[in-house]
């Protein structure tokens, strides 16, 4: 097994039905910040969801409200910025970390006042990012959220912390494939490799998603240098 060893996401997730929501962050060969948000789905209201841009956000929102079930875990907030950080997550909790550097705060301490979602018996973790801009370019962050036991009598906190490596990123996803329940995501965010390219990076991932199951996906390229950011949005709804 080699430890180090670096494919693209569309490696990562080619035949796989279902690994959840997934966050991608890390560096293009040129040293931009190239991170992805990918949403999945099994049942109708799950699937009944789009992204949309509004007042400078990434929210999901239902598709069709007549057909909404429970709003509680689909609808929030994906993508939030403050000052010079970028924020991506899989649940509310983006408005928690957002929250947390209004108020001085941090990360990691932000992350500590939440659990997994109560979904049981899947409890599906929460698994959130963040990209910090320096002088010198950016680091990020990485954050799971998961249950201790099969009965989710208590939660494990694990935070990575990585550098700006150009050409590398981490992909960090919700669950290992489909199952009932589900499993969850285990060891560290896997490592992946950043093309130059946002159209072949988007590309990688959405048609090796799974055809069924993938909702939406959101790719987004900063350069650190001059703020100039680029992004991809794809709806399986619209």
């Amino acid at each position: 097994m080699n430890i180090y060893e670096c494919k693209s996401v569309g490696e990562r997730i080619h035949g796989n039905s279902y690994v959840g929501r997934g966050i991608v962050l890390g560096t293009t060969p040129s040293g931009r910040l190239a991170s992805a948000y990918f949403i999945m789905g099994r049942s109708a209201n799950s699937r009944n969801r789009v992204f949309s841009e509004r007042d400078g956000a990434i929210f999901t929102e239902p598709y069709d409200l007549s057909k909404v079930e429970d709003p509680s875990l689909i609808i929030y907030a994906a993508v939030r910025e403050y000052e010079n950080h970028y924020i991506v997550t899989n649940g509310d909790q983006t408005d928690t970390i957002y929250n947390a550097l209004k108020e001085g705060g941090d990360f990691s301490e932000a992350l500590r006042t939440r659990c997994f979602e109560p979904d049981g018996p899947n409890f599906t973790p929460r698994i959130s990012g963040m990209a910090t801009f320096t002088n010198n370019g950016f680091r990020y962050d990485m954050s799971i959220l998961k249950s201790v036991d099969a009965e989710g009598s208590d939660c494990c906190r694990y935070t990575f912390q990585y550098p700006s490596v150009r050409g590398m990123g981490h992909f960090l996803h919700t669950y290992v494939c489909d199952g009932n329940p589900i499993p969850t995501f285990q060891g560290e965010p896997e490592r992946v490799t950043i093309p130059e390219d946002i159209d072949a990076f988007t590309s990688d991932i959405w048609d090796n998603l799974d055809a069924d199951n993938k909702i939406s996906l959101y790719v987004r390229y900063i350069d650190s240098a001059t703020g100039k950011s680029d992004t991809r949005l794809i709806n399986k709804n619209q």
